[in-house]
Formats: C-alpha cells, structure tokens, sequence
C-alpha cells in the first residue's frame, strides 16, 4: 500500500444498512449508464466543522455494481443516518414559513422562489449493504492504483478507471482535498433511495460535494436543508446565483433540532435561535464544474 500512496482506513459496519452518499461512480461493467436524479442532504456548519446527512436516488441503465467516491476536506467520522430526517425536517419548515411573498432578490444563499418547498419527501425502493471504506489519497495514481486492485478484489477481471474520473480524483488533490470515501454500490433500472450516512469532518467552508458526481450522466435536483448560526453569503464555488433558495429562511430552536438530530445540535451549541433554509442546485450535472463550498 505504501507503493501506492495510500493510507486505506477500513470502517467495516456488518450487518448496517449501506452507506451512500453523493460521490461519483465507477462501473464494475463497462458500457453501463449511471444517474443520479434526486440528492437531498442536511447540512450544520459552526464555522469549524461539519455534519453533513445525505442520501440519494439512483438507477443505471442495466443491472450493474458500481463504486461511488465521494471527496471530502478532512478526515471524516462516519455513522449510518436516518432518512426519515429529511422528512421531518421538510415539515417543520413547511409550518414555520409564512405565506409565499414574491421574490426579493437578496443575496445570503440565492433568491427565493416564492413558493412552498414540497410539504412531502418521497423516497423509492430502498437499497441495503454492509461496509463503507475511507482512504488517505497522496496522489492521483496512488488513487488509481487503490481503485483498480480494490475492483479486482470485487472479481472484476479489467476495472478502468475513466479519464474524466482520473482528471476529477486529480483536481481535488490539487486542491489539498485528500481524504474519499468508498462503497459499492448494487443498481438496476428502478429508481432506489440510498440509506442515509452521517459525516462529521473539519471544514474552514460549508461544503457539498457536486463536481465528483460528473461521471454521471443526465440532470438532477439536489436539495439542501441549510442550518448554521447565521445566514451565509461568501460563495467561492459554486455562484450563488446558480443556488435557488426555496422559501424564506427560519427559526428553528436547540429542543426543535434536537428532535431531529441531536448531533447537529451539539456541534451548533444548542443555540436557541439558528436558521434553517433549503437550497437547491438544479440542471444537467455534467454543468457542474465545482463544489459548493460557501462561508
């Protein structure tokens, strides 16, 4: 492994639903489309660190294993989540914003659509599995290396890794972002929701990973439920013009985000009173060029 410039860290969870999260993927069969149509993820900044709930649908053109990267600033401390989060959350938003109001353009996290966001999340048939791995990336062809011997464990007689993963794995290197995370993934033409995993890591930026997941083809919608101390406004990646911000920010209180995850709680000091807004990404995910990294 030393050859290879990679410092592996295996996390193996036997018998826990398997962790997903928006990443890239990485066919085991070649010639298979991959897609990613709905992301949805909750989001608490303090400033220095991070907790960050995801979950996504996907589906491949064919029956197929796939092996989702996922790019992360920091080393990552990792538990399984709960989807049903999100649909809570959803609900407490819907009874605190007021009645739509047109649009006022400000800045802090996009402009607001004027409308309700969806009083209902809808999920699609859950797909389960067994182990997540995490591995300290020193170089673009160490990574390559991982990848390639790690497929072969899989009985994948010749693994390739696409120029355009290869070019990706290399940008964020480059950009001092060294530490991914690793699942295989099983998909086929139904739609399936991901069980939700929870990472917590260090970040000088609230962060959400978009430009991984170019190695998958078609458009999506990403939702994010936003919750830090105070509003945001500095976008140094994605522009906050490309962000829509579904309704109004609200308050939410430390007993209020407790019942919805008490982590995040914590990490935002069990303040009384903190914001809590969605933000959506939308379009052809090959337009994604960056991440969203804000403060």
């Amino acid at each position: 492994m030393k050859k290879t410039g990679i410092f592996l860290v295996l996390l193996i969870l036997l018998c826990a639903p398997r962790l997903f999260a928006d990443g890239g993927l990485i066919s085991l069969k070649r010639g298979v489309r991959m897609f990613k149509p709905n992301q949805r993820a909750m989001i608490a900044w303090n400033g220095s660190e991070e907790i960050l709930l995801l979950s996504t649908d996907m589906k491949a053109s064919e029956a197929t294993q796939v092996l989702e990267v996922v790019p992360l600033p920091s080393e990552p401390k990792v538990k399984k989540g709960d989807v049903e989060t999100f649909r809570r959350a959803t609900t407490l938003i819907n009874r605190k914003i007021p009645k739509p109001k047109p649009s006022t353009g400000r800045r802090g996290g996009g402009r607001a659509g004027g409308g309700r966001p969806a009083a209902e999340v809808t999920f699609h048939k859950k797909i389960g599995g067994h182990d997540i791995s995490v591995a300290h990336v020193l170089s673009t062809d160490g990574f390559i290396a991982w990848i390639e011997e790690y497929l072969r464990s899989l009985h994948e007689q010749n693994p390739e890794i696409t120029p355009e993963m290869k070019k990706i794995v290399d940008q964020y290197l480059s950009e001092k972002f060294t530490w991914f995370v690793f699942d295989v993934i099983s998909l086929d033409e139904v739609l399936s929701t991901g069980e939700a995993v929870q990472y917590r890591f260090r970040t000088k930026s609230l962060y959400y990973p978009m430009r991984v997941t170019k190695t998958v083809s078609g458009s999506t919608v990403v939702d994010l439920l936003i919750l830090t101390p105070k509003l945001l406004s500095d976008f140094s990646g994605i522009p906050s013009d490309k962000v829509g911000l579904r309704h109004e920010p609200v308050h939410i209180t430390s007993a209020e985000l407790r019942s919805l995850n008490p982590d995040m709680d914590a990490l935002l000091g069990h303040r009384a009173d903190m914001k809590l807004r969605i933000w959506r990404l939308q379009g052809k995910i090959s337009s994604f060029d960056q991440d969203l990294i804000v403060q």
